[in-house]
């Protein structure tokens, strides 16, 4: 299956406004990781824009936020439910953790989430499991202010 940018993009603004009607400006980018030999034997990642991806490729979401308002913003949060084909892996570098969520409505570290095995068994929850990632500011967004967040993910 091969997913391109603008879907992956499109899912992620669509998805990742605050729940109130709030002056933000909210871009998100689909990048991909290319991985490159160097010749001192280590690994080199860049990320370039996910035009095209296919299973397996790794990928990283960065969602830009920006108060274009003259107010402070409380409260603020950013949710993003992931695609179905698109598997979570980690916070990417430089940026907080998001709270996860295996089920789209209860959200918390990935070590407190757990899901119904084959027979109903609850069993703990891991990262391929997640549905949604969100990130709540512990301060107001200032008028102005700006920030980022990011996750990587595989696709499925």
């Amino acid at each position: 299956m091969m997913l391109r940018y603008g879907l992956c993009a499109a899912i992620a603004v669509a998805t990742a406004l605050p729940a109130f009607a709030a002056p933000v400006e909210l871009v998100t980018k689909v990048l991909a990781e290319q991985r490159t030999a160097a010749k001192d034997g280590t690994t080199q990642i860049a990320l370039t824009p996910a035009a095209r991806v296919t299973p397996g490729d790794r990928i990283v979401y960065e969602i830009s936020y920006r108060n274009t308002g003259s107010q402070p913003i409380g409260n603020f949060v950013v949710s993003n439910p992931l695609p179905k084909d698109v598997a979570y892996m980690a916070p990417a570098a430089g940026s907080p953790a998001p709270d996860l969520s295996v089920d789209g409505s209860t959200f918390g570290p990935l070590a407190t989430l757990r899901v119904k095995g084959p027979k109903g068994d609850l069993r703990p929850a891991i990262a391929t499991d997640v549905k949604a990632v969100r990130w709540r500011l512990a301060e107001p967004l200032a008028a102005g202010g700006s920030g980022q967040f990011a996750f990587r993910a595989m696709l499925k």
